[in-house]
């Protein structure tokens, strides 16, 4: 029993510090935006998405660090059944919307600095305006994909069946088995697949880009060089830095999960996929914010500080 309370005292620990860390920086980030918008400074194209971005890696921690903590806590009846599946529907559509996002900040960026003379040179100069149209079209199909998810989630108080039931320490829902366990982990990871597919070829392709941009400096005098270069290829690293570590953490509880899907797993193992899940929304507003040069120019133009070179349109 002892052994037991020291356990979860830590992993209280663990999921309060995440939650706490998560919600602060993508907090700091929203508000960050929201005031450079109502003070009426230009922002650049890709700020909309980095918005988003932090609003659905709050509501992640909303839906799923703070009942993780407290059911850690041994608050396990704090929800009924219906608070069950709003809570599960609003992590599912908060997790793979921040998936899809990233995955649609990384294309946007990889044909942002594409060359002229490439076959993204059409798409390059329309691209800023396919960005709203294609967050919102991200959000409707999320929105309207997770509505199977509350269907099989069950309250904490659930005690019919329990064998065929995965507790998650504050709620609980219903293990598939045979052919529809298969089913169901492969509509599951269908999508997550695709996203990580384009994630991991836009990518590439940044890098590619990149590695080339050097070869390039280091024939070519630093004085002939564009200025916007510069910023342009800090922005393309600190978008490869954001999915390097989404890609990492989220395989990893993407394979969990699927592990999970179709079996009874001991709780330590939920616990450990929910932390690895919220990995992603913890980390990358600090990204942003210690690798994305134009975050501190927004924080100086707020205060009302002149900063040199001020241009929102490099990107």
């Amino acid at each position: 029993m002892k052994e037991k309370t020291n356990q979860n005292i830590i992993l209280s620990i663990a999921f309060f510090s995440q939650t706490g860390i998560g919600l602060l920086g993508n907090s700091f980030l929203i508000s960050c935006f929201i005031f450079v918008f109502l003070s009426g400074h230009r922002m650049r194209s890709i700020d909309a998405i980095i918005t988003q971005l932090a609003l659905v890696n709050g509501l992640v921690f909303l839906s799923k660090g703070i009942p993780q903590t407290m059911a850690a806590l041994g608050l396990k009846n704090f929800l009924d059944e219906i608070g069950c599946k709003i809570i599960f529907y609003l992590h599912r559509v908060a997790r793979d919307l921040s998936l899809s996002l990233t995955c649609l900040l990384s294309g946007f960026q990889a044909i942002s600095i594409s060359p002229n003379n490439s076959n993204w040179a059409r798409l390059k100069s329309r691209a800023p305006t396919y960005l709203i149209p294609s967050s919102l079209f991200c959000w409707t199909f999320h929105l309207l994909f997770c509505i199977y998810i509350p269907l099989g989630v069950k309250g904490p108080r659930q005690t019919r069946n329990i064998s065929e039931t995965q507790d998650q320490g504050y709620c609980s829902h219903n293990i598939p088995s045979g052919f529809h366990a298969s089913l169901v982990v492969t509509f599951l990871s269908f999508s997550d697949v695709v996203y990580l597919g384009l994630m991991a070829s836009a990518s590439g392709y940044m890098v590619f880009l990149l590695y080339r941009h050097h070869k390039q400096v280091q024939q070519i005098h630093i004085t002939c060089l564009s200025p916007k270069a510069f910023p342009e290829m800090k922005a393309t690293q600190t978008i490869l830095l954001l999915v390097s570590t989404f890609i990492s953490s989220y395989l990893l509880n993407c394979i969990l999960a699927v592990y999970m899907s179709g079996i009874k797993s001991p709780l330590w193992l939920t616990h450990t996929s929910a932390f690895l899940g919220s990995c992603y929304p913890a980390v990358s507003p600090y990204v942003l914010i210690s690798s994305d040069s134009q975050v501190p120019r927004y924080l100086n133009a707020l205060c009302g500080r002149k900063t040199p070179h001020f241009d929102p349109d490099n990107r």
